[in-house]
């Protein structure tokens, strides 16, 4: 039998373990990043207990990596990889562009596989890779930006098929920037989008790459540069994308048009959309703005929809996405790297504030906080609400300057990645 003052030590050692466990930081089951934005596309990781400031020089950096290549794609986080895509990568003898993988734990390269020349359109800092890869299970799948599909082993990198969705799919783009979607991967299926009038999105089966189903929108300007964000509705799965024509609604069964909220031509449409049970959020830059559509159950499993209000100006976002934390939005106004938060339900305006960085800026959400990359490298860490736009810390990236900062950042299992060009770095986010 435990005397007293035996009860009275264990008490107080269960209670010092107790509370010790208070402070581990809480990471999802799932500790991936396997997508782009996310495994729910919503840019909002699940961590928590993560550093509340930083110091001058950043967090802990764990690792860097050389060989990513040129480009602005993310990075797709999932079992012990980390993918991305790149031209020119530094590990390769050619200006070719690779789909590579690098080791989770140190960063060391496991594989690269070419996936065709490198993308050479436009002025310079508009060239080279940008889409994110998408993993599921064994494989990996990335778009180039000439629109050709590649499905690899996950473990070897390994190509299993290819698809060109110009030649097969007469897809086009509603711009000159290439394709940059990061396609989703729902069960045995690849859903991506061609765009255009004629295969405006489509279904592949994936292990083979054999078109399932095609969806035509009439007079669809082509691709933009969003992914798509699957929903159920009313017992209905629903597809939700952007493209040059606005967004729009499939029935993942069968590819039916749903819906679609035709916008004016503008010079590009890219921030992915954010849904929300039945809300749809969207927005477009070049002072676009942003809409909020709610979608409605109707008869014969069809699903419409209704405008919560119309595209409002202060909203609008050219590149670095959006999140919403709460009942907030928080991105960059158009690409003037002025961060905003806005009401979703209302559009309201609560903030603008300029940060620390110059530029256009991406943005990421873990614990309560707003992550955000302005395109000059600088790295912020703010607080969120809508009283004001609060820094708590930043640092410069290693290594930015030279090429625009544009790659968004990932936050999973307690770590930061970020992309600088031919760098992956790795930080500590935990306490």
């Amino acid at each position: 039998m435990l005397s007293l003052s035996s009860w009275s030590a264990l008490s107080s050692t269960t209670a010092a373990i107790l509370s010790g466990l208070l402070l581990i930081p809480t990471i999802s089951a799932q500790a991936d990043w396997p997508t782009f934005r996310g495994a729910d596309r919503t840019a909002v990781a699940p961590d928590t207990g993560l550093l509340k400031e930083w110091p001058k020089e950043g967090p802990k950096l764990l690792w860097k990596a050389e060989g990513a290549g040129r480009g602005y794609s993310s990075l797709a986080v999932a079992g012990d990889k980390v993918f991305t895509l790149g031209d020119a990568p530094s590990v390769a003898e050619d200006k070719d562009e690779y789909l590579l993988a690098f080791n989770r734990a140190d960063g060391k390269l496991l594989w690269k596989t070419k996936t065709g020349p490198a993308w050479n359109e436009g002025k310079e800092s508009w060239q080279s890779s940008r889409s994110t890869p998408t993993v599921a299970g064994d494989d990996v799948f990335v778009l180039s930006p000439q629109g050709v599909l590649v499905a690899c082993e996950a473990a070897t990198g390994k190509e299993i098929w290819r698809k060109d969705l110009k030649a097969e799919f007469s897809g086009k783009k509603a711009d000159s920037w290439g394709y940059s979607e990061s396609v989703l991967v729902d069960g045995d299926r690849v859903i991506v989008t061609p765009g255009g009038p004629k295969t405006t999105m489509a279904a592949l089966n994936r292990a083979t790459g054999a078109t399932i189903w095609t969806t035509v929108r009439e007079d669809d300007r082509g691709a933009g540069h969003a992914s798509i964000v699957p929903v159920t509705v009313g017992g209905v799965k629903v597809y939700v994308q952007t493209t040059g024509s606005g967004p729009l609604g499939v029935r993942a069964n069968d590819g039916q048009l749903l819906w679609s909220y035709p916008i004016e031509k503008t010079t590009a449409v890219i921030p992915t959309p954010i849904v929300k049970n039945d809300l749809v959020f969207f927005a477009a830059g070049y002072k676009r703005g942003g809409a909020l559509l709610k979608q409605v159950p109707g008869e014969n499993e069809t699903v419409k929809i209704e405008e919560v209000y119309p595209l409002n100006p202060r909203l609008a976002n050219k590149h670095g996405g959006i999140i919403l934390m709460g009942d907030y939005l928080y991105g960059d106004s158009d690409d003037a790297g002025i961060p905003y938060c806005a009401d979703l339900m209302t559009g309201e305006v609560k903030w603008q504030g300029r940060g620390a960085g110059k530029g256009s800026v991406s943005v990421v959400g873990a614990d309560g906080k707003a992550y955000w990359r302005f395109s000059d490298g600088m790295m912020v860490l703010s607080e969120t609400g809508p009283e004001k736009y609060t820094e708590i810390s930043s640092f410069q990236i290693p290594g930015s300057g030279d090429r625009p900062s544009w790659s968004h950042p990932v936050i999973t299992d307690g770590k930061l990645y970020l992309r600088e060009q031919d760098s992956i770095l790795c930080y500590d986010l935990k306490p």
